[in-house]
């Protein structure tokens, strides 16, 4: 959505990210011959591995992602299934939902709500407001995140064509965060990528660790990311490292921080 973006059928799939009946292909993209971490998909050189925490939320999240992010590396909302165990990945095809999202979708264990801007007149009667998921956690109901992960062109394509949406409730995220995304360039500094939208969801939403452990994490990512580009490896832990060390409980784990 903002890329420019129950249990999990096997943990394999939630710890990696990827839905596994993504199409696959060739990433020939710049950087296509550099050696990466099969597990993280970041170059070996500042491999992101050592610093994955999971941790719990009171809410779920999951991705409707547009095809062609799967083939990015540099796409983030698959750091949220590297910190949150139960998170769930779909990918959006226009005319082929999902079966098992819409299964999901009639689950009465949850209370599913679209991320999406309320900058539109067609739904505003299904807008709602943190609140909202307030009551869903006082109705012993499960809160779901529905992210969709794409550009911001790919996101409002997935939300007007996908029917299966059209029923649910629109949460726009309300913040003053602006992004600190630097691998790929956004349209305004107020569009935060997929990874921060989550860390802010968290943060409104009460779930004050998890929040915390997945923006940690997201600035690992994007430091690593940044310094492989420039064929740099990073041998000082950051404070955003050491945090990350110190919830796996491994406070004197410096010695792990690069993996080559």
């Amino acid at each position: 959505m903002h890329e420019s973006p129950d249990a999990p059928a096997d943990a394999a799939t939630a710890a990696s990210g990827y839905d596994p009946e993504a199409p696959r292909k060739p990433f020939n993209a710049r950087g296509s011959f550099v050696s990466r971490c099969p597990d993280c998909r970041l170059p070996a050189l500042n491999c992101l591995c050592p610093y994955r925490v999971a941790v719990e939320s009171r809410a779920r999240f999951w991705l409707l992602t547009h095809p062609i992010e799967h083939y990015k590396p540099t796409n983030t909302g698959r750091l949220i299934g590297h910190i949150l165990p139960e998170t769930e990945v779909f990918t959006w095809y226009r005319t082929e939902p999902d079966p098992r999202l819409l299964a999901l979708l009639e689950d009465d264990r949850f209370a599913p709500f679209v991320v999406f801007p309320d900058d539109q007149a067609d739904y505003a009667e299904r807008v709602v407001g943190p609140e909202a998921v307030d009551a869903a956690l006082a109705d012993s109901r499960i809160p779901v995140f529905i992210l969709l992960d794409g550009t911001w062109r790919q996101a409002r394509r997935i939300f007007r064509r996908s029917e299966y949406l059209a029923s649910l409730p629109v949460l726009p995220l309300k913040t003053s965060r602006l992004t600190r995304y630097r691998l790929r360039k956004a349209a305004s500094s107020e569009h935060l990528c997929t990874a921060e939208v989550a860390a802010e969801l968290l943060r409104i939403s009460g779930d004050l660790e998890a929040s915390a452990t997945l923006d940690d994490y997201f600035e690992v990512f994007n430091e690593n990311y940044a310094s492989s580009r420039r064929h740099r490896q990073i041998e000082a832990p950051s404070g955003a490292m050491r945090r990350l060390l110190e919830r796996r409980g491994g406070a004197d784990g410096a010695s792990d921080v690069n993996r080559t």
